[in-house]
């Protein structure tokens, strides 16, 4: 080993120590103010970026590390580069830190010598994001920079009244309402790093393991087999990791080659795990990060946001499960023998308790009055103490401790998304322009509630594409909440509706995030596998429309019991038509007339008027009994020709 290899290996070894320390520290911060006490908001604000600023440079080493090993002057000028990065970055932390302690105690204004070192840290930590999250949310908040900039030579409604160095500095950065240290950034720090650290500590304990064998048990005598214990596992693996990635990778790795195994093809094997995992962060109980900043922003409690997403979340695995049921008809693959190991050992059950008893903790706390990130404390404190009872996590106890450290820098990677969403917050807050958008897509619609959400549906994707869930959603409800709310629907449904299609931007051709993360598993076309789980995905783009127009089903909403199961009843069987029309097939081979007639009578049963839902869902059942007649005769023709 050379001299210069040598150093190499031991500057990366300081890195490692240097960002274990400060994911510990971040972890620590989040168990106390969640559990402990209340730790004194600028400094929180401060501190959580400090070290996300630390953990962000080191694991973006790591990255490039991982591509490929830099040497000579190159790894030179990166050292260089990320020592600048840290210094100047802890320098605006810190005058963010010492500005907002001289406005508590005195009249103080933002001075010019103010303005350098907020432009150096907005410069720092969007080159952070750029590094850990590429150029589409680098991008976002280069827009909130340069709008604020330069807005005011733009045409139309794009121009604004103009903003000076001075005026940048404090919407973005000296704010503690918006901007990089705004309420958002609270929110994350107070409330959902401690539920990114339970979601990790969960599958260190083992208890994915456990969920994918219970997954398998309980489908082992479906058609689909194998593809509906993905989406039986993704439901229950995801609600917990809140991350559709993570989630590919944590139970993909063995569903796929089970589901190529059974018959089904690579493609359809990778798409239907994706977007089984995307749901994930729609299925209670516990959805992810969106889902608890979504309470904060609306002000809805939590467990009331968990009820809400309840029969949306079923609707979109039923039609998962539906989709794949079709698609092994047309396959011709029938029940088979599972090939692992369906006996439920004593092992298991014990272990089923990893993931039962912090859950129900999550629950008991919420009915009983305690705070959301107080749940997720006691959370992580039973998931801790019962981790024991698992063998493996006895024979190596470091997971537990490895475990923590990866969730403490997945929250500070969040951190530096979460500074380019503030960025956009702070630009978007200060110059009015989602007010000014909401504006013009009133004035598109007219006076059409469905051609309002439909315009607001396009905007949500193209604004959410190739973004993780809670940057997406945080963009899609900054830009389009005000214009959906115009319409006369409620706050928490306008927030479910930018959410979901939050999540189904991660499925959307051409950046499907979901998808390209499942097809090398499956050694699938990329491309391919996005279309085909944007086609499996496709009920997710249906049902908002269906919350928006029937609130009812959010049940914590003008809740009317039979009104409710009357619109539960006609989501579902619009969701069969809807997968077979899509697949071609239902117990048979679909002629195009039949396909049409039911994409038609799918969406008209949907019709609030029951003057058109009600002889739509009578043609519903004239083409079932059609295809069921018609199937039934095809043994027959068979036989008859032979």
């Amino acid at each position: 080993m050379t001299a210069e290899e040598k150093s190499s290996g031991g500057i990366g070894k300081l890195y490692q120590l240097v960002s274990a320390l400060a994911c510990f520290l971040l972890g620590a911060i989040a168990l106390y103010s969640s559990g402990v006490g209340l730790v004194e908001p600028k400094f929180h604000r401060a501190a959580g970026f400090a070290l996300a600023l630390v953990v962000g440079i080191t694991a973006s080493r790591s990255r490039r590390e991982a591509i490929g090993r830099v040497s000579g002057p190159k790894a030179t000028f990166h050292l260089v580069l990320d020592f600048v990065m840290l210094v100047a970055g802890l320098w605006a932390i810190w005058s963010f830190y010492s500005v907002q302690t001289q406005m508590e105690t005195a009249l103080y204004d933002v001075t010019l010598a103010d303005v350098w070192p907020a432009i150096a840290g907005l410069i720092v930590f969007l080159e952070l994001c750029r590094r850990l999250w590429g150029w589409g949310l680098f991008a976002v908040g280069a827009f909130g920079v340069l709008y604020l900039l330069f807005g005011q030579d733009l045409p139309g409604i794009m121009a604004h009244t103009g903003f000076s160095l001075k005026e940048v500095a404090e919407a973005l950065w000296y704010n503690t309402n918006k901007g990089v240290f705004g309420s958002i950034t609270n929110i994350v720090l107070s409330t959902v790093f401690i539920f990114i650290i339970f979601g990790v500590l969960l599958e260190g304990t083992g208890a994915g393991d456990t969920l994918l064998k219970f997954a398998f048990l309980a489908t082992r005598r479906t058609r689909g087999g194998p593809a509906h214990a993905a989406i039986l596992a993704s439901s229950m693996f995801g609600t917990m990791s809140g991350s559709t990635v993570a989630n590919i990778v944590g139970t993909g790795t063995f569903t796929i080659p089970m589901i190529k195994k059974r018959g089904f093809s690579p493609t359809f094997a990778a798409g239907i795990e994706a977007t089984a995992s995307s749901g994930g962060q729609i299925m209670p109980p516990i959805m992810g990060a969106a889902a608890l900043v979504m309470a904060d922003l609306t002000g809805v409690g939590y467990l009331n946001i968990i009820v809400a997403a309840l029969f949306p979340a079923l609707f979109y695995y039923f039609s998962l499960f539906a989709a794949v049921t079709v698609e092994a008809r047309r396959q011709g693959i029938e029940v088979q023998v599972m090939s692992v190991d369906d006996q439920i050992t004593k092992v298991d059950l014990i272990n089923s308790v990893l993931f039962l008893g912090p859950i129900l903790t999550i629950i008991g706390s919420l009915v009983a009055g305690f705070s959301t990130s107080a749940a997720g404390f006691y959370a992580v404190v039973v998931l801790l103490v019962l981790s024991v009872i698992n063998p493996t996590v006895r024979s190596d106890p470091l997971r537990i401790w490895r475990s923590f450290l990866k969730g403490s820098q997945s929250g500070a990677t969040l951190l530096i998304a979460i500074a380019a969403i503030g960025i956009l917050v702070g630009s978007l807050d200060s110059t009015g322009l989602g007010l000014k958008l909401a504006n013009v897509i009133a004035t598109v619609r007219g006076e059409s509630l469905f051609s309002a959400l439909l315009v607001a549906m396009v905007g949500a994707l193209v604004l959410g594409m190739g973004m993780p869930t809670l940057p997406a959603y945080l963009i899609i409800i900054l830009v389009m909440g005000p214009a959906i709310q115009q319409l006369g629907v409620s706050m928490l449904t306008a927030h479910m509706f930018v959410f979901y299609y939050g999540v189904a931007s991660s499925l959307t051709p051409p950046v499907a995030i979901a998808a390209y993360a499942a097809a090398p598993i499956a050694q699938a076309n990329p491309l391919m596998t996005a279309f085909m789980s944007f086609r499996l995905g496709m009920a997710k783009f249906i049902i908002p429309f269906v919350f928006a127009f029937y609130p009812t089903i959010l049940i914590i909403e003008d809740f009317s019991l039979l009104p409710f199961l009357w619109i539960v009843a006609r989501t579902c069987f619009c969701i069969w038509l809807f997968s077979s029309a899509l697949s071609a097939y239902d117990r048979r081979k679909l002629s195009i007339p039949e396909i049409v007639a039911r994409f038609v009578v799918a969406f008209t049963m949907l019709a609030p008027d029951p003057v058109v839902h009600i002889p739509a869902i009578l043609a519903g059942f004239s083409l079932i009994a059609w295809d069921v007649r018609a199937a039934g005769k095809l043994p027959q023709k068979a036989e008859a020709s032979s």
